[in-house]
């Protein structure tokens, strides 16, 4: 969502068979990074009670649904891929 270089964002649940933009089945809040401090608002209650029923938040989500105590962070990769020189040899 938000306009171009204006960007806001919306926590919701979808399928998976959905696609990325398209269907969704709620909306549990939104996020704005442009405010300071950043603004995330979200409905605990229906975040827990998703979760719980086995929903799977991306890592984004899972990092911002950890600063708010809903879910543990997990582990983290350090780094995505491996760099460039590494993958030629």
């Amino acid at each position: 969502m938000g306009a171009k270089k204006q960007p806001t964002y919306r926590f919701v649940v979808s399928d998976a068979r959905s696609p990325r933009d398209g269907r969704f089945i709620e909306i549990l809040g939104h996020y704005n990074p442009r405010t300071e401090p950043k603004t995330v608002v979200v409905n605990q209650d229906k975040a827990k009670e998703w979760i719980s029923k086995g929903a799977q938040p991306s890592d984004p989500v899972r990092r911002l649904f950890a600063e708010l105590g809903i879910v543990e962070r997990g582990f983290v990769p350090e780094t995505k891929r491996k760099p460039k020189s590494e993958k030629s040899e």
